[in-house]
């Protein structure tokens, strides 16, 4: 980050006038930029290679759009880190992107791990399953697939051609005799020595040169046995090496997007981008071994005025942050900045990429069904989200907002009588619930009475404000729902108040109606009248709909703490028990109600229970 000299005159606190500022500091060298407004918050982050020189462009305020006009005047400090090479930036600008979700930044939306399969080596007959996450057991690992959906297609593939076990280790070891999966043809069952290790492992190799795109050979081979099975008179074994060859040719056959396999390359990931009134949808085809392994569509973030050179390159620079990168990747459009692009992800990738726009041949017509795909896909997400959209503008007018609320949160608490209190949020937008941001409290302030809904209220605003205005990476909600009345809406104000935010949001409280009838909620703010809405409207419809999920969620949650507490064993309440001492415990006696009953000898007499310990559990169920 840069230093700051000290001068003479003092520091304009916003705008042109302070970016102007920050650039006679500046050097002449590439490097990665960020804004901030007012909180804390991160505008937007960007690249440069040579970093003076790119931010003094944004003190030439009216040569920028009316958005960035906007951005500009709301920095309110910058901060900055060269780096060695533009490369290096262009890296670090995309992790920092996908990190902190600047408001201004082209943003890559909904990206998660993708996963995989795991032919898994720790075991005699090794086990192929689904993998997610770090890749710490030993064995093969096959993908990216862009779906559990693509994974479980080609999982039940792998099952019917080659019987494969998918069964856990414990599960394996336990079985006598085979189980339901042998019986319907799906595994071969070395678990009870139906068949050997040894035969058992030629099936996985060749279920391994199959997901290495090997199929040719392996279609052959099988096919020379089954005819060799057919000769010798062996009819069994010529039918099970002919459905084995059936399930291959069938999933070679719907491997490829609608229906094509790739005759020209194996191994590519396709991006196909459509765009319509200033929004985008991106299509990607994964391609492996010559297979295709699934499809996805994504919905990035980004202005009307952005072009589609740059929306495909930002987006595909955030894509690969935490993706393995092919050899070759197919575009439908021409990127922005193309060989730093291309540049940065050999980097990565630690060998040659290649990125090319097809204009002929097979590749053409597959990145042509990508973009086919992403048009009809952008098509049903602006049917969905029209009407959504129609509703915020509504919720917008009835609450006095500036602007349309991109991101809501409703508030709700949950308790009987105070016991497994819990407060909890879920969020809506323009996309409609936004069930991944959900969020719930388990209510810690011991000076909270309990079943006292004001003070559960306060601390799960509290705790949940501190925490976004501490972590910048976090998307402040532009409205706020309770509920309650105005009671919890004065709770809430000050609570809010007294963390300096209540600037920030929007707040409301909707109050249940007389009977608690739906329709006849009540609305209050801060500084308005409580009002209501006539019944029938949808905005009404839609507030009842957020208020009914909200409680949902609470009263789900409530639900599961209270199941666990009733079912929790008694023993997990004593010290210097734990899971190995009370599985011997349990063992030894039968049931917790076995240990409650027995003696200091009697449980002394257990395995890892010490005379002292005995004592104690024994104390623990007979404290009178």
């Amino acid at each position: 980050m840069s230093s700051e000299s000290k001068s003479a005159e003092p520091k304009p606190k916003y705008g042109p006038k302070l970016i102007a500022d920050y650039v006679k500091r500046l050097p002449n060298q590439p490097g990665v930029y960020r804004m901030f407004d007012e909180y804390g918050s991160v505008l937007y982050v960007g690249k440069a290679k040579n970093l003076k020189k790119r931010v003094s462009a944004y003190t030439s305020y009216e040569r920028h759009t009316t958005r960035l006009r906007r951005m500009i005047r709301a920095t309110t400090a910058m901060e900055f880190v060269t780096t060695e090479s533009e490369t290096e930036a262009l890296i670090l600008e995309a992790s920092l992107i996908k990190r902190l979700k600047p408001r201004y930044n082209i943003l890559l939306r909904d990206d998660k791990s993708f996963p995989y399969i795991l032919v898994r080596k720790d075991h005699p007959a090794a086990q192929v399953t689904k993998h997610r996450g770090s890749r710490k057991i030993k064995g093969e690992y096959y993908g990216p697939f862009a779906s559990a959906g693509a994974v479980n297609r080609t999982l039940d593939t792998l099952q019917r051609a080659f019987r494969l076990r998918n069964c856990s280790d414990s599960i394996y070891d336990s079985r006598t005799r085979p189980c339901l999966q042998y019986q319907i043809k799906r595994c071969s069952a070395p678990c009870t020595g139906e068949i050997s290790l040894e035969a058992y492992q030629e099936l996985i190799d060749e279920s391994e040169s199959f997901l290495k795109g090997k199929s040719d050979d392996l279609r052959r081979k099988l096919q020379a046995q089954m005819e060799a099975a057919s000769k010798a008179l062996e009819f069994e074994k010529a039918a099970e090496l002919r459905d084995r060859l059936q399930a291959i040719a069938q999933v070679l056959t719907k491997s490829g997007a609608h229906n094509v396999n790739p005759k020209t390359f194996t191994n590519a990931d396709v991006f196909g981008l459509y765009t319509v009134g200033g929004q985008s949808c991106i299509q990607v085809f994964f391609f492996r071994a010559g297979q295709n392994w699934g499809t996805n569509s994504y919905f990035p973030r980004h202005s009307a005025e952005d072009p589609t050179s740059q929306v495909l390159g930002a987006f595909i620079a955030q894509f690969y942050m935490n993706k393995p990168i092919p050899k070759q990747i197919l575009l439908s459009h021409d990127v922005e900045s193309y060989d730093l692009l291309r540049e940065a992800l050999s980097e990565r990738a630690a060998s040659k990429v290649e990125m090319v726009v097809p204009k002929r041949g097979e590749k053409k017509k597959i990145v042509g069904q990508a973009i086919r795909n992403a048009q009809e896909a952008l098509g049903r997400k602006l049917a969905e989200t029209g009407a959504q959209e129609k509703l915020l503008k509504e919720v917008q007018e009835l609450f006095g907002m500036e602007e349309m609320p991109r991101r809501i949160e409703v508030y709700d608490n949950s308790h009987i009588q105070g016991t497994n209190a819990v407060g909890a949020f879920i969020v809506a937008g323009p996309e409609g619930f936004q069930k991944r941001d959900y969020r719930t409290f388990k209510i810690k302030d011991d000076s909270v009475t309990p079943g006292d809904d004001f003070g559960m209220m306060r601390e799960v605003l509290r705790r949940r404000f501190a925490r976004l205005s501490k972590d910048p990476t976090l998307e402040w909600p532009d409205l706020v729902i309770i509920d309650g009345g105005k009671g919890q809406l004065s709770a809430v104000t000050e609570t809010l108040e007294g963390l300096n935010v209540l600037g920030r949001i929007t707040l409301v409280a909707i109050a249940k109606g007389p009977d608690r009838n739906a329709g006849r909620e009540t609305f209050h703010m801060n500084g308005r009248a409580m009002f209501t809405l006539p019944m029938k409207t949808p905005a009404l419809y839609y507030l009842q709909r957020l208020r009914d999920e909200a409680h949902r969620f609470a009263i789900g949650t409530h639900r599961a703490r209270r199941k666990k507490t009733m079912i929790a064993n008694p023993l997990d309440g004593i010290d210097g028990i734990g899971p190995g001492r009370k599985k011997a415990l349990l063992g030894h006696f039968g049931s917790a109600k076995a240990v409650k009953g027995a003696t200091v000898e009697d449980l002394a007499s257990v395995e890892g229970v010490s005379q002292k310990l005995a004592q104690s559990i024994y104390d623990y169920f007979h404290e009178d």
